[in-house]
């Protein structure tokens, strides 16, 4: 009985641990998503900022230490050629948001056109995130972006979920926009845990 009663405890005390972890690590995705969101301010620096909040993630999830200043270190290295990233992002944003307006203008071929502009945003965000999800220092944007447009056509079950998490992110900022901030947290560990289990395939 009493071995059966230390069994038992042992069994609750791991799960108890477990639902510990759990919840200091959502709790650290949506103080993620504050930092990301703050170093995004620039919008340039998103990629770069979503690429720090990533890797601060795998850090926590691996229980290494790390806090805001080595997340800021990590953005002042991610943004010296992902500003580039960020601004090809805004000029594709710019682009879909003209075709919208053609498509509403009623000109011939503007549906089709805004379309395929707003599925073209919507796979390149994904390919950034899924690049930033996996960025470390020293790694090119080029070939990190290279690498993941391989990864959103060859995994698309990852993607799609990618996609669903951007849709979060958009819906939590239509209902209430502060909501969207720690949102960004969960897109970024939604990302790292798509390519963590592309890996384990």
């Amino acid at each position: 009985m009493r071995a059966a009663a230390r069994s038992a405890a042992r069994s609750g005390a791991r799960v108890e641990s477990r639902r510990r972890v759990g919840f200091s690590v959502f709790a650290e995705c949506l103080l993620t998503g504050v930092w990301i969101a703050l170093a995004s301010v620039p919008v340039v620096t998103a990629p770069a900022a979503f690429a720090a909040g990533a890797r601060h993630l795998r850090r926590r999830i691996g229980e290494q230490s790390g806090g805001w200043r080595e997340f800021a270190a990590d953005v002042r290295v991610a943004a010296r050629r992902g500003w580039l990233v960020g601004l090809a992002g805004v000029v594709a944003w710019l682009a879909v948001w003209i075709d919208l307006r053609v498509a509403r203008a009623g000109l011939p071929g503007g549906q089709l056109a805004a379309a395929v502009g707003i599925f073209a945003l919507i796979a390149g965000a994904v390919t950034v995130l899924r690049a930033a999800a996996v960025w470390e220092p020293g790694r090119s944007w080029r070939s990190l972006l290279g690498d993941a447009v391989r990864r959103t056509v060859g995994a698309p079950g990852g993607s799609l979920l990618l996609v669903c998490g951007i849709a979060l992110v958009i819906l939590s900022a239509e209902f209430l926009a502060p909501l969207a901030v720690p949102v960004l947290g969960i897109l970024a560990a939604a990302a790292v845990a798509v390519e963590e289990r592309g890996r384990a395939r």
